[in-house]
């Protein structure tokens, strides 16, 4: 049926939302689950083929994956964005495939016996549909930046949490320097 046309007293309407979800459809695409030695990725394609590999988490090993997802022709990778597991996969496969990092938060698992083979079909069926909402990915310099700030915070809670202990122990023992010194650390 034509956009425009009638049908009984409803007009049909074509979206722009329908015409750029028609437009943006992924034919073929991967989901891989990610882990601190390994992945499992699955590749996935509209007409239902399915093949599903396991792969050590290493460079040549994530090389061998690109490769592998080129020769597909996936349009697309998406995959977890666990730990910091995630980080060496979406530097290697950044400027050659399209990459949607999610969050695992918004993935919702289906219900049921939960398996890595699983988990990678069912990231790659979310891909393949465009349900993915991808995560804000930091490259280069804003990267070092956002890190150097984070480790920075780190330190110092760990910094002030210190002092607090040893002001603790000192109270403690009864050993008063605040009275002497106006800080005890400066």
């Amino acid at each position: 049926m034509r956009p425009g046309t009638r049908m009984g007293n409803c007009r049909v309407q074509e979206s722009a939302a329908h015409r750029i979800s028609m437009s943006n459809e992924k034919r073929k695409v991967c989901g891989i689950d990610v882990h601190k030695t390994f992945l499992v990725a699955t590749i996935l394609d509209r007409e239902g083929n399915v093949e599903t590999r396991r792969i050590r988490q290493d460079q040549e090993s994530l090389i061998a994956l690109r490769e592998w997802i080129q020769t597909e022709r996936c349009e697309s990778v998406a995959f977890e964005s666990t730990a910091d597991y995630w980080r060496s996969l979406y530097l290697v496969l950044e400027d050659r495939v399209p990459v949607t990092v999610a969050n695992a938060y918004h993935i919702k698992h289906v219900p049921g016996r939960k398996t890595d083979i699983t988990d990678s079909r069912w990231i790659a069926q979310l891909e393949l549909n465009g349900l993915i909402e991808p995560s804000r990915i930091f490259s280069g310099e804003k990267y070092d930046l956002r890190s150097l700030t984070r480790s920075r915070e780190h330190l110092v809670r760990n910094r002030t949490e210190l002092k607090n202990k040893i002001h603790h122990l000192l109270d403690t023992s009864s050993i008063r320097l605040s009275s002497v010194l106006s800080d005890l650390f400066g």
